[in-house]
């Protein structure tokens, strides 16, 4: 995140790819690309998925931001939002959130969800990153 400072970023965590309610807020994230891009927002996805996994997942849903793989689980532990265990015994998956980051690299909106079907409030964020241009 360090190489986004001067950006407010949209750091968008997701539990699995080619999952259901993944794949819904990853492509309504990506159809709403326009808007997040006028107010020079950087949207970013990541997942606990492999390298290899999310760059499908990119190609077929042609998600239009950057995915990005925390396959060890290391950035997904610092912003505290794993899941203790998950479905199928996966132990270690990120739990659905969203991170509003401001140009100085502080922390202005987070939401982490505890049901991985639900999705992130995107008026919350979208207001809260108006409120960070305007």
């Amino acid at each position: 995140m360090s190489e986004q400072r001067g950006n407010i970023v949209l750091l968008l965590f997701v539990p699995a790819a080619f999952t259901g309610t993944c794949t819904k807020e990853m492509c309504s994230t990506s159809d709403d690309l326009n808007y997040y891009n006028n107010l020079n927002c950087k949207v970013f996805g990541i997942s606990t998925d492999s390298i290899f996994v999310l760059a499908k997942w990119k190609e077929e849903q042609k998600i239009a931001f950057p995915l990005l793989a925390d396959y060890n689980k290391e950035v997904t532990k610092l912003y505290d939002v794993n899941y203790t265990e998950f479905v199928h015994g996966m132990k270690g998956t990120s739990k659905r959130s969203a991170f509003v980051i401001d140009k100085n690299g502080m922390v202005k909106y987070a939401e982490v969800l505890e049901s991985a079907g639900d999705i992130p409030d995107f008026g919350k964020i979208k207001s809260v990153i108006n409120d960070l241009v305007f």
